[in-house]
């Protein structure tokens, strides 16, 4: 499929775009030159190939939920601003 100088000028317009004729003939051969190179992909014998999302194989690491001991509440709040009733005080944020 070749792309035309009329395709160009169309999608700059649909984009409102505006380019200058240079600009428009520099595109189209732009835009040939990767539709080749995506023609040459498409030729490619891949009918053994695997469809693969990742290039290196991927694998979810799951564990173990374990229990650990909470933080004290104390310890928890000796860097705190402000707390009270054993809880962080922050400026509200609603007025």
């Amino acid at each position: 499929m070749k792309i035309t100088r009329e395709a160009v000028d169309h999608v700059a317009n649909l984009a409102r775009l505006e380019i200058t004729d240079a600009e428009a003939d520099e595109f189209t051969i732009q835009l040939n030159s990767i539709l080749e190179y995506a023609d040459k992909l498409n030729r490619l014998d891949t009918k053994d190939i695997t469809p693969t999302a990742h290039v290196m194989p991927m694998q979810n690491v799951f564990r173990e939920d374990e229990v650990h001991n909470c933080l004290p509440r104390e310890q928890a709040l000796a860097n705190a601003p402000e707390e009270e009733d054993g809880m962080f005080r922050v400026p509200p944020v609603i007025e």
